[in-house]
């Protein structure tokens, strides 16, 4: 994260979703229309209500599903080891129950218990919120506010029913169960080097469920929600066409302000998040700012996406260097300051079109950061498939490099045209293994060209043939 104080919108970013086959071109996150210098960074998102006087700032159910989304990522990390150690001997439908208390987390019942952050101010899931759950925000789920049906199917994946997310991801945790359930009873299941698997999430066709499940999750519930939910301005009552004239019943914020800060916590940044170095961001996600001795899991944590940006700014060429932490921070920022002033009044058409262009540019960081991490693991695989690596370590950063970039359909302002992410869906594949080497480098080297091309990414950023000297 580099302190500059130039605000820059890209303008290709707006307009550009799946619906439209026009990809636009840029040569980088700076190039756009310059809304000019901005006269102060602002070091916290801690708004003051102009209504109550109060802070009015509330993000607590998207950190509770962040929150979720590790716990569960957590509990498929000890999964071998305790079926391995003979501490766990699961029957058919034990584990998929046991994620089902991630994914369809019943407060009433389990609000008590201790979550998987040790050391936190909010000890308990209850401490932090109540009433959420992860199934009912994925893409699809949601009643209203996206931009596409995405119960009848989602791109790139063929290999559940009519292939909604949620179908997707429940049949990632019956293969899950499938596969613990055999290792408990001593079937060994061979990888697609005839080699028995290490894990029960690494699949025979050589994907690792684990990796997959959570960046898919990312993308269909964090990245759905904050794109197309709560930033969008496509229906009336929603996302940036809230109300904004009074205050929420019983709330020191209007729901326009909600909305923002809803976003806001669905990117995943600390309410300092400026006033990281990306290096400390990609070292220590979760730390004590304060000194008082516990993590504030509302204030203190940098989750998914917001840590991804950092890494990549970090992996960028000097040459060509990215500061997406900072392009999202200051959209974010910027945009939750000028409704914070407003409050209490609608917006003029003026203002919705300043507030739209801070969206934008928070938008386009966010997208980018997550297609330069896409990048960054295409170039991951091609390394590992010219070393011969083993299946695990293909299957990692095959699914990190699959699950990322499922999530861009997800943006109704992607930058990626439909066709294209289409054709880099399918050179990609559903996995690593299903043609053969050379031929599949080739493949994954076309695919990383498109999202270089869609994005404008400098050349010095991409890497090359062998998957090096990129990010």
């Amino acid at each position: 994260m580099r302190t500059m104080t130039i605000f820059t919108i890209l303008a290709f970013a707006i307009g550009c979703g799946k619906g439209s086959d026009d990809t636009g071109t840029d040569t980088g996150i700076d190039t756009g229309t310059d809304t000019g210098t901005v006269d102060e960074l602002i070091e916290y998102y801690d708004f003051t209500s102009a209504l109550t006087n109060e802070m009015s700032v509330s993000k607590s159910g998207q950190v509770f599903r962040q929150l979720l989304i590790d716990d569960l990522y957590r509990y498929l990390g000890d999964l071998t080891g305790r079926i391995d150690a003979g501490d766990y001997f699961p029957a058919a439908g034990d584990i998929v129950a046991d994620l089902n208390f991630y994914f369809e987390f019943d407060g009433d019942t389990s609000g008590g218990l201790t979550h998987g952050v040790e050391g936190a101010l909010q000890a308990t899931y209850g401490d932090i919120s109540s009433g959420k759950n992860i199934v009912g925000k994925l893409a699809g789920n949601d009643a209203t506010g996206q931009h596409q049906d995405w119960s009848e199917g989602i791109v790139g994946w063929t290999g559940a029913g009519r292939n909604s997310p949620e179908e997707v991801v429940r049949s990632w945790f019956q293969q899950i169960d499938d596969n613990a359930v055999a290792r408990a009873n001593g079937q060994q299941i061979l990888g697609p080097d005839n080699a028995p698997l290490d894990t029960v999430y690494l699949t025979e066709d050589g994907t690792d469920l684990r990796q997959l499940i959570n960046k898919f999750l990312r993308g269909a519930v964090a990245y759905s929600q904050g794109t197309d939910d709560y930033l969008d301005d496509d229906i009336d009552g929603k996302g940036l066409n809230s109300e904004h004239a009074t205050a929420e019943d019983g709330k020191a914020y209007t729901a326009l302000e909600h909305a923002w800060d809803e976003a806001f916590g669905y990117f995943g940044a600390a309410s300092d998040y400026v006033l990281w170095t990306d290096a400390d961001i990609k070292a220590s996600p979760a730390t004590d700012r304060d000194g008082d001795g516990y993590i504030d899991l509302l204030n203190e944590v940098n989750w998914g996406h917001s840590v991804n940006a950092a890494k990549r700014d970090i992996g960028s060429s000097d040459a060509a260097a990215t500061d997406f932490t900072l392009q999202a921070w200051e959209g974010f920022t910027h945009g939750r300051q000028l409704l914070a002033d407003t409050a209490g009044t609608a917006l003029t058409d003026a203002q919705m079109t300043e507030l739209q262009d801070y969206r934008d540019s928070a938008v386009a960081a966010w997208e980018m950061s997550i297609s330069a991490t896409v990048v960054h693991y295409i170039n991951d695989l091609i390394a590992d498939l010219l070393s011969d690596a083993s299946v695990s370590d293909v299957a990692k950063h095959y699914s990190e490099l699959k699950g990322f970039s499922l999530s861009l359909q997800f943006n109704p302002r992607s930058m990626v045209s439909s066709a294209d992410f289409a054709t880099f869906q399918n050179l990609i594949g559903e996995s690593p293994y299903e043609t053969e080497a050379t031929a599949y480098i080739a493949d994954l080297i076309s695919a990383r060209d498109i999202l270089m091309d869609s994005y404008g990414f400098d050349a010095s950023n991409e890497g090359d043939e062998s998957g090096s000297n990129g990010w």
